[in-house]
């Protein structure tokens, strides 16, 4: 039996929320072509005969430009001491950028290879021969030194299996951590927001989603079985309270029957969705607001 946990890490925007989502073969981590959208640490576990993998989705690593940049960063930073085995999602280079440069820095400082470390690349569909495979690879390779280098295509489905079974072989022996029929620890309150966050970010003009967080106030279970959950969408500027809300509110009526739509999928069952809109000038460089919105730095 092996067991153990695999740290998924990269740049913004790499896929690596959809590769996790693939791997465990339902969705849980939220996406969108939007860099940035995760912001917290997502565990998933994947369990079958060989043993159980607990698959670690950070925040992409990035220049931070404010307070909720700096937590995002630390919490995929400080994701290497927990895991057995790291996986580097990439994507197709003819160069490296400043912030792959920066990564393959932070993996030779916080791993030095200790870890073993799989090079994933992403969106290998895009690739039209070996060569150029082989010369992103290459690329990468002449700044860390990965114990495995697959090219996966996480939309497509492609490789993703040879990646499962990379894991496993790397594991360590151990116990299940968790139950066999364990997908993930995140509590549908939570699962929740990041649904209408997608909505939202999938929705919105690229002006608004950076500066906007999902907060369910109220989540509560009626008798028949079925959910009335109230939810307010935070915003930093007056002008983004009435792009979020739309014309006659149809842009907010949107968003919420699209995030009510997947909520249902996820609790199984009937959900009666409320959203609010809310403005919090400068939120994302106060403290108080990005703790009090689910971002604890102290973790």
């Amino acid at each position: 039996m092996r067991s153990g946990y695999a740290a998924f890490i990269g740049k913004p925007n790499v896929g690596k929320s959809t590769l996790m989502n693939e791997l465990i073969g339902q969705k849980i981590a939220i996406t969108s072509p939007k860099p940035q959208t995760t912001r917290s640490r997502i565990e998933t576990v994947y369990t079958d005969e060989r043993g159980q993998i607990v698959l670690l989705d950070t925040p992409g690593i990035h220049k931070a430009k404010n307070k909720l940049g700096e937590y995002m960063d630390d919490v995929a930073e400080r994701t290497f001491s927990e895991a057995d085995v790291i996986v580097w999602v990439v994507e197709p280079r003819d160069e490296l950028g400043e912030e792959e440069e920066r990564i393959a820095r932070l993996i030779n400082e916080k791993n030095s290879g200790r870890k073993p470390l799989i090079l994933a690349v992403n969106k290998a569909d895009r690739f039209k021969n070996e060569k150029e495979l082989s010369d992103t690879a290459a690329l990468y390779k002449a700044r860390v030194e990965p114990r495995e280098v697959i090219a996966v295509s996480a939309l497509k489905g492609d490789n993703v299996d040879r990646l499962r079974d990379m894991l496993f072989e790397l594991m360590p022996e151990g116990p299940l951590y968790y139950d066999e029929d364990t997908v993930t620890m995140i509590p549908l309150r939570t699962i929740a927001e990041e649904i209408i966050r997608e909505k939202a970010l999938r929705m919105l003009s690229d002006e608004v989603p950076h500066g906007i967080a999902v907060v369910v106030e109220s989540f509560k279970e009626r008798r028949d079985g079925s959910y009335d959950i109230a939810a307010d969408i935070i915003c930093e500027r007056d002008s983004h309270k009435g792009m979020i809300i739309g014309k006659g509110g149809q842009m907010l009526k949107k968003i919420g029957m699209a995030a009510r739509k997947d909520i249902e999928e996820q609790v199984e069952a009937k959900v009666n969705l409320r959203l609010f809109v809310k403005v919090r000038k400068g939120w994302r460089d106060n403290q108080g607001f990005i703790r009090s919105f689910g971002y604890d730095l102290r973790k």
